[in-house]
C-alpha cells in the first residue's frame, strides 16, 4: 500500500520562483567507462522538501555527493541563488549532509559531538554554547546533552546528527538514506518527526531514499531517478495518479500496464475496450489496482465491465491484494478493502479516466 503525504497534498508545496534556492543545470558524471548522472536539470526551492527517489545504481547519492562538493561533476553547473556553486570547495557551501550511518564520535558527549564543527570553525564559546543548546532543542534531546552515543538509541543518534548538521545553520540539508539503518516502526515515527522539523526549521531538505512509501510520505515534490535520468519531477500525488512513464507507474506503487491499440477513440486490450482522447496506433496505459472495483450489479454505463475469476490473493491488513484473470487470460491486480467477498468469478469495473497513458522508459523509446 502506498502513503501519501496528506499535509503537502492538501497545502501547496513551496513554489519554484525565477531564482530558486539551488538549481542544477544539465550536470553529468561518469566513473571510467559508466556514465551515472546524464544531463541532470533539477530546481529546489527555499523551505522545499524534495526526494531524490531512485533504486540501487540510479545516481542518487552520486548527485547528493556533487551538490555537498565530496565529488565533481563531469560537466554542467550548480547554482545557489546568484551564486556558483559548483566552483566552492564543500567548506565554503551553506550545505550539510546527514549521512546513512552517522559517523558520531562515541567518546564525545551529544553536546560535544553538535558543537564539534563550531569548535573547528573556532567560533567564540558564548556563540557556540547558544547554537548547540538551540540545535538540541530543534530536535528534542537537550535531555541527553551529557550522554556518549552509544548510550542512547539508533533514533536518538539519528537526531544527534540532524542537531549537527542543523548547528551550522545551512541553507540547504542533504540527507543521504538516514532512516535506512532504523527499524520499522523507529522509522516510520522519525519520518513525521523529520518532516514536522523541516516544516519547523523552514530549510529546504533535499532527501535521498530508494524507498517509494517513505518519499510519498515525507516530500512536497519526488524527482525519480532511473540509471542517470530523471523519469519525472512531480508532487507524490501527482507521480502517483498520473505517471509519466512505465517505469514511474510500476515503481510508485503497484500497477497493471495494459497495452492496447487505439482506433477510432477506443482503445483496446484483448477483450478490454474504453473510450480514449488519442491518435490511432499502439498505447500503453497504467491502471491502478485500487481503480478496479466489483460491480453491484449491473455496471454503470460510464464504466467498463467486465468478468474475471480470483486466482491468487495476499492479505495487506486493511487490504487484499487479488489477481484476476480474465476470460481471455489477461491478467490483471486488484486491491480491495479486507473481509470483502472476493472469491470465485467476479463482474468488476473501472472507469475509462482510471487507465492513464504512459510513455515507454526513457530506455525503452531510445532503444537501450
Amino acid at each position: 500500500m502506498v502513503l501519501i503525504n496528506t499535509e503537502s497534498a492538501s497545502s501547496s508545496p513551496p513554489k519554484l520562483g525565477t531564482q530558486p534556492l539551488l538549481s542544477i543545470r544539465n550536470v553529468a558524471k561518469s566513473f571510467g567507462r559508466n556514465p551515472v548522472l546524464r544531463d541532470i536539470s533539477l530546481q529546489v526551492a527555499e523551505g522545499e522538501f524534495l526526494t531524490v527517489l531512485g533504486e540501487s545504481g540510479s545516481g542518487k547519492t552520486t548527485l547528493l555527493r556533487i551538490i555537498a562538493g565530496f565529488e565533481t561533476a563531469d560537466s554542467g553547473e550548480i547554482w545557489m541563488e546568484a551564486q556558483r556553486l559548483d566552483a566552492l570547495p564543500p567548506y565554503h557551501r551553506r550545505v550539510n549532509t546527514v549521512f546513512q550511518y552517522y559517523a558520531l564520535f562515541p567518546h564525545l558527549t551529544v553536546e560535544e559531538n553538535v558543537g564539534y564543527g563550531l569548535k573547528v570553525a573556532k567560533l567564540p564559546k558564548e556563540q557556540s554554547v547558544s547554537r548547540v543548546e538551540q540545535a538540541l532543542a530543534m530536535v528534542k534531546m537537550t535531555a541527553y546533552a551529557e550522554f556518549k552515543p552509544g548510550k542512547i538509541s539508533g533514533g536518538q543518534q539519528q537526531r544527534v546528527a540532524l542537531a549537527r548538521a542543523l548547528v551550522n545553520r545551512p541553507r540547504l540539508l542533504l540527507l543521504d538514506e538516514p532512516l535506512s539503518a532504523l527499524d520499522a516502526n523507529l522509522r516510520r515515527q522519525m519520518q513525521v518527526e523529520l518532516k514536522s522539523l523541516q516544516r519547523e526549521v523552514g530549510i529546504a531538505f533535499v532527501f535521498v531514499t530508494h524507498d517509494q512509501e517513505e518519499a510519498m510520505v515525507m516530500s512536497d515534490r519526488i524527482a525519480l531517478l532511473r540509471r542517470g535520468e530523471l523519469e519525472q519531477v512531480a508532487s507524490p500525488r501527482e507521480i502517483y495518479s498520473h505517471p509519466a512513464t512505465a517505469y514511474a507507474a510500476q515503481f510508485i506503487g503497484h500497477t497493471n500496464l495494459l497495452t492496447a491499440e487505439v482506433s477510432r477513440g477506443i482503445a483496446r486490450c484483448k477483450s478490454l475496450s474504453w473510450p480514449v482522447k488519442l491518435p490511432d496506433g499502439v498505447a500503453l496505459f497504467s491502471l491502478r489496482p485500487e481503480n478496479i472495483r466489483v460491480a453491484a450489479g449491473n455496471t454503470d454505463s460510464d464504466r467498463i465491465g467486465f468478468r474475471g475469476k480470483v486466482i491468487w490473493q495476499a492479505f495487506h491488513g486493511a487490504t487484499e491484494l487479488l489477481q484476476i484473470e480474465c476470460i481471455d487470460g489477461l491478467l490483471l491486480s486488484m486491491r480491495t478493502a479486507s473481509g470483502q467477498n472476493s472469491r470465485g468469478n467476479l463482474l468488476l469495473e473501472f472507469s475509462p479516466e482510471d487507465a492513464i497513458p504512459v510513455r515507454k522508459s526513457q530506455e525503452a523509446e531510445k532503444g537501450l
